[in-house]
C-alpha cells in the first residue's frame, strides 16, 4: 500500500509501470481487433497491420516484464513473457524472410551492376573484363532467382504458421491474459515504493548491457570471408537495444536521441 504521507509529486513504481503495461495491452487488443476484421477487407494490408500491431505490443510487454520483473508478480510475469516471446517470434518470421530477400537481392544488384543487359547485345567481342562482368551478371541473376524461390517458399510457410498460431488455443489464452492486463497489472509489494527506487536501477542495467554488448562487437573487417558465427553478437545486441528502448519508454516517456 502507498504511504498516506507520501508526496503526490513522487510517483510510485505502480503509478509508472501500471499505465505503461495497460497501454501496451490496449495496443495488443487493437491489433487483435484488426486481425479479426482483416478477412472482410479482401486484401493483405489489414492483416499485415494487425500482425505488426500484435508483434510490437507483444515485444514491449514481454520486454517490460523481463526488465522490471522484480516489481511484478514473478510467476505471472515469467509465464506471460514466455507466451508473448513465442507469439512475437512466430509473427516476425514472415516479415523477416521478406526483409532478408529484399536485402539479398539488393546486394546482388549492387554486385552485378548492369552487366547482364550488356552481355546480351551484339557489340564487338568483349575483352576479359567484359566477360567477367557478364558472367557475374548471369550468376547474380541465377542466384537471385534461386533466393527468391527459396525465401518466398519460406515466407509462405511462415505465413501459414502465423495463421495457425493466431487460430490456436494457445493464442486465445495469451489474448485473454493480455485482456486482463489491460484492466489490472499484478504488481509486487515493492511497487508501492517510489519509481526512482524500484524502476531506475533495472532501466540503468538494461542500458549498461547495451553499452557492454556494443563494445564487444567484432571489428568490421571486410577483407575477411563471411562467417555466420559473427552474427550472434549483433543479434544479441539488437535484443538488448530493444530492452533498453522499452525500459526508457517506461521511466522516461520522451524519446532518447542517443538511441
Amino acid at each position: 500500500m502507498r504511504h498516506p504521507d507520501h508526496p503526490t509529486t513522487t510517483p510510485s513504481a505502480a503509478d509508472v509501470l501500471g499505465p505503461y503495461l495497460r497501454e501496451q495491452a490496449a495496443c495488443f487488443l487493437r491489433g487483435l481487433r484488426l486481425h479479426r476484421e482483416a478477412p472482410a477487407d479482401g486484401g493483405t494490408h489489414g492483416a499485415e497491420e494487425a500482425a505488426a500491431a500484435l508483434r510490437h505490443a507483444s515485444r514491449r510487454i514481454s520486454g517490460t516484464l523481463r526488465t522490471f520483473r522484480a516489481a511484478l508478480d514473478p510467476a505471472w510475469a515469467d509465464h506471460l513473457r514466455t507466451e508473448l516471446v513465442w507469439l512475437s517470434g512466430t509473427l516476425a518470421r514472415e516479415r523477416a524472410y521478406a526483409d532478408r530477400l529484399g536485402r539479398l537481392l539488393e546486394a546482388l544488384h549492387q554486385l552485378s551492376g548492369t552487366s547482364l543487359p550488356a552481355a546480351r547485345t551484339s557489340s564487338p567481342p568483349p575483352g576479359d573484363g567484359d566477360r567477367e562482368r557478364a558472367a557475374l551478371g548471369i550468376g547474380a541473376a541465377r542466384a537471385g532467382a534461386l533466393l527468391e524461390r527459396r525465401l518466398t517458399l519460406a515466407r509462405t510457410r511462415a505465413h501459414s504458421e502465423a495463421l495457425q498460431a493466431l487460430g490456436s488455443s494457445r493464442f486465445h489464452a495469451v489474448a485473454d491474459a493480455v485482456a486482463l492486463l489491460a484492466s489490472e497489472v499484478p504488481l509486487a509489494p515493492c511497487a508501492a515504493a517510489p519509481a526512482t527506487e524500484v524502476l531506475y536501477a533495472p532501466a540503468g542495467l538494461a542500458e549498461q548491457r547495451v553499452h557492454t554488448a556494443v563494445a564487444s562487437l567484432p571489428a568490421d573487417e571486410a577483407v575477411e570471408p563471411y562467417d555466420e558465427a559473427r552474427d550472434a553478437p549483433w543479434h544479441r545486441t539488437r535484443v538488448l537495444l530493444r530492452l533498453h528502448r522499452y525500459a526508457h519508454e517506461v521511466v522516461r516517456p520522451a524519446a532518447d536521441p542517443a538511441l
